[in-house]
C-alpha cells in the first residue's frame, strides 16, 4: 500500500511538474540559506580562532592600569613597568616559556625615496618565541645588540614589499624617526589579524634602542608572557598578580594598578559572538522553510479540489479514509523531501562560493545538514496533514457530484 501510494504521488507530481517546482522553491531556499549561513559562520569562527592564535599561544598580556572596555590602552594614572619587573616574573613565576616587554607605537619608516607608516615594536628575543613568529631571512637579535640597544631591526613582509620591492633588504639601512637602523632579518608572513590589522606591517627593534631613540624613556608599557601549557595559565596568572601587587605596592583593599589579559578569554568571547550571530542568521533563514510549508499546504488544498471526483470514486469503490489520507500526505512529504535535498546541494554550493571569495576555511556542518533535511521532511508532514485530512473526509456522494 505504501509503495503504491508513493508511485501515485510521483505520477501526480510529474503531471504538474512546473507547479511542483514552484511549490518546493520555498523549501529549497530555506534549507539552502540555513546551510550556507552556518557554513559561512563556521568558516568565520575558524578564521577568527586561527588569527587570534597567531598572536601567541597560551599568552598573557600584563598592562598598566585597571582593565577597561574596548581596545587595549595604557592608563596614565598608574606608574609604568620597569625592566626589573620582567626579570622578576622570569625568575619567580614557574612554567613559563618566555617573558618580554612589548613597547610599541606608529612611526614613519624611510628607505631612499620611499616611506611607510609602520608599527614599531621594542622588545627582546623572547618576543619571537611568545608570538611563535619565525624569521624567514636573516637572523634575530644577538645578546650584545639587546644589551647595548644597537640600531638594528627586523622587518615584516609588508614593510619589505613597500620599501624594497623585490630587492633583498638584509644589510640595508632604513630610517625610523630620522634614526638610522640596519636591517638584519625579515619575518615570516602572518597576514591580517582578526581585528583587521596587517600583522606584517611591523618593524621589530631591541627594547633599549626603542626606549632610548623612539620612546625617550626607560618605561615598559606592556609585558607579554607565554605559559608552557594551557593547564598552567591560571596558576601563572595568580603568581603574576601576587608578584606585581608586591612590586607595585598595592595595599590590601585597593584596586590593582595593572591588569592581565588572557588571549584564551579574548578567543572565547569572539568565537561565542560569531557562533551566536551564525545561529541567529540561520534561524532567520529558517523562517523561509515555514513559508515553503505554507506553499505546500496551499498547493495540496488546490490538488484536493481538482481531484475531488477522483477521491469520490476511490471512496465509492471501497478505499478507506486512511488510504486517501496517506496518499495526499505522501505527496506532500515527497515534495518537501525533494526540496530539502535540492536545498542541501544548493546551500553547499553557495557556501563554498562565498568562503572562497572571502578566503575562509570550508567547513561542512553535517549536523546542520541532517537537521535541515529532517526539518524539511517534517514540514511536509505538518503542512500536508490538513489537506490530506480534508481529502479523506470527503463525502463520496458529494464528491461524485462535484463539477
Amino acid at each position: 500500500m505504501l509503495l503504491n501510494a508513493l508511485l501515485i504521488a510521483i505520477k501526480e507530481i510529474r503531471r504538474n511538474i512546473l507547479r511542483s517546482i514552484l511549490t518546493i522553491l520555498g523549501i529549497v531556499i530555506g534549507v539552502a540559506s540555513v546551510i550556507a549561513m552556518v557554513m559561512i559562520g563556521d568558516g568565520t569562527t575558524a578564521n577568527v580562532t586561527a588569527n587570534i592564535e597567531k598572536l601567541g599561544s597560551n599568552m598573557l598580556n600584563v598592562r598598566v592600569g585597571q582593565e577597561k572596555r574596548g581596545a587595549p590602552r595604557d592608563d596614565n594614572s598608574a606608574k609604568p613597568f620597569k625592566i626589573e619587573d620582567i626579570t622578576a616574573i622570569k625568575n619567580e613565576v614557574s612554567n613559563l616559556k618566555g617573558v618580554t616587554a612589548e613597547n610599541s607605537g606608529m612611526a614613519n619608516v624611510v628607505f631612499g625615496n620611499k616611506s611607510n607608516s609602520s608599527l614599531i615594536v621594542g622588545t627582546t628575543s623572547d618576543y619571537f618565541i611568545i608570538k611563535d613568529w619565525e624569521v624567514e631571512q636573516g637572523r634575530i637579535f644577538e645578546e650584545g645588540e639587546l644589551s647595548s640597544g644597537k640600531s638594528v631591526c627586523i622587518l615584516g613582509t609588508t614593510v619589505v614589499k613597500n620599501l624594497f620591492g623585490d630587492e633583498n633588504p638584509i644589510g640595508a639601512t632604513i630610517r625610523i624617526k630620522n634614526f638610522p637602523c640596519s636591517v638584519i632579518g625579515v619575518l615570516a608572513s602572518k597576514g591580517a589579524s582578526s581585528f583587521g590589522r596587517d600583522q606584517d606591517e611591523v618593524v621589530i627593534t631591541p627594547l633599549k634602542m626603542y626606549q632610548r631613540k623612539i620612546q625617550g624613556n626607560l618605561d615598559v608599557s606592556s609585558i607579554i608572557v607565554s605559559v608552557m601549557e594551557e593547564k598552567y595559565i591560571e596558576d601563572a596568572k595568580e603568581q603574576i598578580i601576587s608578584l606585581m601587587q608586591d612590586r607595585r605596592a598595592v595595599k590590601v583593599g585597593e584596586s590593582d594598578n595593572f591588569h592581565i589579559r588572557d588571549m584564551k578569554d579574548i578567543l572565547n568571547t569572539m568565537t561565542s559572538t560569531t557562533k551566536m550571530l551564525t545561529y541567529l542568521l540561520g534561524s532567520i533563514a529558517a523562517i523561509s522553510l515555514l513559508v515553503g510549508g505554507i506553499g505546500i499546504m496551499n498547493i495540496m488544498l488546490v490538488s484536493v479540489t481538482e481531484r475531488t471526483r477522483e477521491i469520490g470514486i476511490r471512496l465509492a469503490i471501497g478505499a478507506m479514509q486512511s488510504e486517501v489520507l496517506l496518499q495526499f500526505l505522501i505527496e506532500a512529504i515527497v515534495l518537501s523531501t525533494w526540496g530539502g535535498i535540492i536545498g542541501i546541494f544548493l546551500g553547499l554550493g553557495v557556501g563554498y562560493g562565498v568562503v572562497q571569495i572571502f578566503e575562509l576555511p570550508y567547513i561542512i556542518n553535517t549536523q546542520i545538514i541532517l537537521i535541515s533535511f529532517i526539518f524539511s521532511t517534517l514540514i511536509g508532514v505538518v503542512f500536508g496533514y490538513f489537506p490530506a485530512r480534508k481529502a479523506a473526509r470527503l463525502n463520496p456522494i458529494d464528491a461524485l457530484r462535484y463539477e
